[in-house]
């Protein structure tokens, strides 16, 4: 059966990716930062025996590393880079910037997962077509910001975008494809209830866009609904 390592998992986005990978069979290592109150999750976990959970705090780079060391063996079709955070709007505001926030911000969003893919290489190159998905943001778009605002976050994004662009070059002679995705303003914790679009929809999108990604188009920024979008 296909594989695949979901991180923040427990809700919004990743819960629904959990939900839709583990109905189609697929193994499923769903990841967040406590299992214990992951109650949608666990459900889940009982539900399907093909979907496990394990506990994954991105920013923590020591966890990443045992978490690997434990799933050396296990190959993986597609590693999904879902955690992300927005933070406290205020924290955005210029001239009361949270620096120490930013760099939580940097941290979770743009470092955590560049070493997501380097602790689980080993993983994706036990599979035929390995692929490295990463959720990011239109808001990461230098070209498509015409509204200001949101410092932390856009940055995070526009960092990581640029990441794994490089990523994508560096990872093609090893045949693994690099897919970052936009997913929409979608009605989750993060989005809030004002937005247009359901996780369902957005996942099942998505999730058409990664079947379909191949490795001539590694490195290319794609929405839910599979439109290319500017840098």
């Amino acid at each position: 059966m296909p594989s695949i390592l979901i991180t923040g998992a427990n809700r919004g986005l990743g819960l629904e990716f959990c939900r839709q990978y583990g109905e189609q069979g697929w193994r499923v290592f769903a990841c967040c930062r406590q299992p214990d109150t992951a109650i949608e999750l666990q459900a889940l976990a009982k539900q399907w025996a093909h979907l496990t959970i394990h506990a994954l705090e991105v920013s923590n780079f020591q966890q990443i590393d045992q978490l690997a060391a434990q799933l050396v063996s296990e190959p993986l079709d597609v590693l999904l880079s879902n955690a992300g955070v927005y933070g406290d709007k205020k924290d955005h505001d210029f001239g009361a910037l949270d620096y120490a926030a930013w760099q939580e911000t940097l941290l979770i969003n743009t470092l955590a997962p560049v070493k997501l893919a380097e602790a689980f290489l080993p993983n994706l190159l036990k599979t035929q077509h390995p692929q490295f998905v990463v959720i990011s943001s239109l808001m990461g778009s230098i070209a498509d910001n015409d509204s200001g605002g949101s410092i932390l976050y856009r940055s995070s994004k526009a960092g990581l975008n640029a990441a794994l662009k490089s990523l994508a070059i560096d990872l093609q002679p090893q045949n693994i494809a690099v897919l970052i995705l936009h997913p929409g303003w979608v009605k989750t914790d993060m989005g809030g209830e004002r937005a247009p679009t359901s996780p369902e929809e957005s996942i099942a999108g998505m999730r058409r866009v990664i079947s379909e990604f191949t490795l001539e188009q590694s490195g290319s920024f794609f929405n839910y609904k599979g439109d290319l979008l500017p840098w």
